[in-house]
């Protein structure tokens, strides 16, 4: 039971240390995937980067301006980001940076690292619950050990060495 609650104590420090990893991590591996986007639908990349935009209502790392330094953006020569950045409320969004209003202006960075915090916070959260629960199933042992050798009615049973 002790080593539970210490295994869960190191866990909880394990998941702080990584709230503050993430945000660096996060910024690191965006980059390299929006590096690689090639606007195709079979490539997983661009399936995820598609997914997240369209997820979370955002559009780029810091904003969809970010898309204008892509590769992708160099080689269409169109203007425009992926459609996956058009808000859900702009029926005619083509993508087109010349109509910024209709894209999400928010960049998916920030919303990622949050996201993830969050579900890091829920597990710390149920890791610290697990050692409360740990730490107060050793308290009642202790309290049952305290009360029955102290309790004249216990008496240990030994006739000749060995336990009856």
């Amino acid at each position: 039971m002790g080593q539970c609650g210490i295994t869960s104590s190191k866990t909880v420090l394990v998941f702080l240390n990584l709230i503050f990893w993430v945000e660096n991590e996060v910024d690191r591996s965006i980059q390299k995937v929006y590096k690689t986007y090639n606007g195709t639908n079979p490539d997983a990349a661009s399936r995820a980067i598609d997914y997240v935009q369209r997820q979370l209502h955002c559009c780029g790392i810091h904003n969809y301006s970010d898309w204008e330094n892509t590769d992708w953006f160099k080689e269409t020569k169109n203007q425009s980001v992926p459609l996956s950045c058009c808000r859900e409320t702009a029926s005619s969004c083509n993508g087109s940076l010349a109509h910024p209003a209709d894209l999400y202006a928010e960049g998916c960075e920030a919303l990622v690292v949050k996201k993830l915090q969050e579900i890091m916070m829920h597990v710390i959260w149920a890791a610290l619950a697990f050692a409360a629960i740990q730490l107060l199933g050793m308290l009642c042992a202790c309290i049952v050990l305290c009360r029955r050798s102290r309790d004249p009615a216990y008496e240990l049973l030994i006739t000749g060495g060995t336990y009856a």
